[in-house]
């Protein structure tokens, strides 16, 4: 697996990555499966290797009370996107369900089915407000958000707690050294705790999706406005670029070069005091790293607009094609009603309010509370809905901010990226 791929897959919620630390299923593609015959209690699940784990305790418990057996055919990510245009583009599916990552929600709207009665008040209620936005397409509920993720801060509380930093941070800077809520905070806590090896955060080059959070968090839409028109030359771009170019300074050498999984590495070898993550990693610091147990989380950074960050949800959609459409809206229903079974698994993510909610005042679980709060954000929302998205990624965002923190022109590459999506876009 490549750089490139790592990076994407985990940047857009992927679950099988080595950051993850899932070690089970990565790579496996698995025979081709045969859809279930119509009216059939059997119904084929089509995952990316890893989202198994996050589902085995919904299909457990779907069989014990919807009588729906479960068969999970599991494939890399990006061998499961060929996978599954080449059979939506037959009309002849092998799958009754397909679990979507949500920048693929655009490419295969037209092949799934609405599960609109499945969307009852109820449940959008406790569904965060951005994956039930992002759900609804054409005006039909076309996936059901099976988990997601988000950026919060992880933050060394040693330092922050430590009686001599306490003091000289209130001397230097006049307030209380703690958990940054604001960007002018991080600013100062980055450069106060570079100091004796240590680095105050990290700037990873190497992935788009922190940046653009705090382009939410600024209160822009994120590169494409409503009407699909290229905004991401507008004030409110250029502010998070320079905002996020600013802390170089206080990060390790090599930005541009720095994906999800090095600045992960970073933190828990202890060589940077805060990092932007997604929540899941509190989760998974090793016991024997040298911060463990020493690590706080807090919501993401809010800005002018509020708190935000960019989710990373998956849906669990029923394909138009399939012979089994009842026992399939049946196990996405039983994914909705035993959301929390996800939180039991090696990832540990759900995608209800409640199911976080069950769980954030256990011991161990600390970063649920921020995760809440961050996917509740009123700046937080998801990414732009163009079948171009990935490419726009690859091709243009990433590229850009390589060059913005090695020391390039902020506006300049900004006005650069917005010709070259407007005629990705073309």
């Amino acid at each position: 697996m490549s750089t490139r791929k790592f990076i994407n897959r985990l940047a857009i919620g992927g679950i099988c990555t080595a950051v993850a630390l899932v070690a089970s299923g990565c790579g496996a593609g698995g025979p081709a499966a045969t859809s279930g015959s119509a009216g059939t209690n059997t119904v084929n699940v089509l995952v990316e290797a890893g989202g198994h784990a996050e589902l085995t305790g919904v299909a457990e418990q779907c069989k014990k009370e919807a009588g729906v057996d479960v068969n999970f055919v599991e494939l890399p990510y990006d061998g499961m996107f060929n996978r599954l245009s080449s059979e939506f583009s037959s009309g002849n599916v092998s799958f009754d369900v397909a679990a979507l990552d949500s920048v693929w929600l655009p490419s295969f709207k037209d092949a799934v089915q609405p599960i609109d009665e499945l969307f009852t008040d109820e449940a959008k209620k406790d569904i965060f407000p951005a994956l039930v936005k992002e759900a609804n397409v054409d005006g039909h509920f076309i996936g059901m958000p099976a988990w997601t993720n988000a950026e919060i801060i992880l933050y060394r509380k040693d330092l922050f707690e430590d009686a001599k930093n306490k003091a000289d941070f209130k001397a230097k800077y006049g307030y209380d050294l703690a958990a940054p809520t604001t960007w002018k905070q991080y600013q100062d806590i980055s450069a106060f705790l570079t100091k004796d090896g240590m680095y105050g955060t990290d700037v990873k080059g190497g992935v788009e999706t922190e940046w653009l959070a705090h382009v939410a968090q600024a209160g822009s839409p994120m590169v494409l406005d409503a009407n699909n028109k290229v905004v991401i030359d507008n004030p409110a771009h250029k502010e998070a670029l320079d905002f996020y170019t600013s802390l170089v300074k206080d990060a390790p050498s090599g930005a541009a070069q720095v994906d999800w999984a090095a600045a992960q590495n970073l933190f828990n070898q202890g060589k940077t005091a805060m990092t932007r993550f997604w929540a899941h990693a509190y989760r998974q610091i090793p016991k024997d790293s040298p911060v463990a147990g020493k690590v706080g989380a807090a919501p993401m950074i809010a800005g002018s607009a509020g708190v935000g960050g960019v989710p990373g949800p998956w849906y669990l959609t029923v394909p138009k094609a399939t012979k089994n459409t009842e026992a399939a809206k049946k196990f996405v229903k039983c994914a909705y009603d035993y959301n929390d079974k996800g939180i039991e698994s090696t990832l540990g993510l759900a995608a209800r309010i409640s199911a976080y909610q069950k769980y954030q005042d256990q011991p161990g679980y600390e970063s649920f509370k921020p995760l809440i709060q961050t996917l509740n954000g009123k700046a937080t929302e998801t990414r732009p809905a163009t079948e171009k998205w990935q490419q726009i990624v690859d091709s243009v965002l990433v590229p850009m901010l390589q060059k913005a923190v090695a020391g390039g022109d902020s506006a300049t590459l900004l006005a650069d990226a917005k010709k070259q999506i407007e005629d990705l876009l073309k």
